[in-house]
């Protein structure tokens, strides 16, 4: 009896030895990332993934202006930040965000959108769109990088003067939730903020070079509490793996 109970004892550590516990399994870390409004449902469906491979948890948070300011002032509150090449660039400059760890994430193309129920324009062509936006009621947009995108189509389109009295400039949020409130008609935006938007209905990607997509990068903040882990986090976002995850929001990774 003695000889099979240490048997079993050799077994059981031979097991051990050969399938050690996944580091860091005891102590999982607790990473936060904030993010643009843009990159915030990528990095929700990557993050997701990573916890449930790594053990560990990933808090994503959508946060801009004052509140996100105020996040990066307590140190050690966030690892990484998901958003525009833009705002990225001003916190390296604050010195929020490591330099070198600035990498580019995704990019969106955009889209159309209508209010539900209401009949889906053609804008299977530049001249369709074209016509389509001539018999909108009413238009909106953002100010940020996909309304400045969709202004400098309608300008190539020569549709800029005729346009801009119907045209509405959102001040903040989603354009779909303006859209759904039907201050307008028709409402252009990232596709990857569009679909399956409450009260609206998605029309398709904007066609040919109208379809600017904007681009997103993700870094390391300066002083992150679980920088190793949040490493990992990013090396995974950016990696192969991560990509078809990432089409599923309708974003293309930036480089893989």
């Amino acid at each position: 009896m003695g000889a099979r109970r240490t048997f079993a004892a050799v077994c059981i550590l031979a097991v051990l030895w050969v399938f050690p516990s996944p580091p860091g399994a005891a102590q999982a870390a607790e990473l936060v990332v904030v993010t643009g409004q843009g990159t915030t449902p990528g990095v929700k469906e990557v993050a997701a993934a990573f916890a449930r491979t790594s053990g560990n948890k990933v808090t994503v948070i959508q946060e801009a202006g004052p509140e996100l300011e105020q996040r990066l002032a307590a140190n050690g509150a966030v690892d990484l930040i998901a958003s525009s090449p833009d705002q990225i660039g001003d916190l390296v400059k604050k010195g929020k965000v490591v330099a070198d760890s600035v990498t580019p994430f995704v990019l969106a193309g955009l889209g159309l959108s209508v209010r539900a129920g209401a009949p889906k324009p053609d804008i299977s062509t530049v001249e369709a769109y074209k016509a389509t936006l001539l018999a909108a009621k009413s238009i909106g947009y953002s100010r940020g990088c996909s309304g400045t995108n969709a202004a400098e189509g309608i300008e190539k389109l020569g549709l800029a003067a005729q346009l801009k009295p119907k045209t509405v400039l959102t001040t903040s949020g989603p354009v779909v939730e303006y859209l759904a409130r039907g201050e307008f008609d028709v409402g252009i935006q990232q596709t990857n903020i569009m679909v399956g938007a409450p009260g609206t209905e998605y029309v398709g990607a904007l066609p040919g070079f109208l379809n600017k997509p904007c681009p997103s990068s993700v870094a390391l903040i300066a002083g992150a509490k679980e920088g190793d882990a949040a490493r990992a986090l990013m090396r995974f976002m950016l990696s192969p793996e991560a990509a078809p995850l990432l089409r599923k929001t309708f974003v293309e990774p930036a480089k893989l």
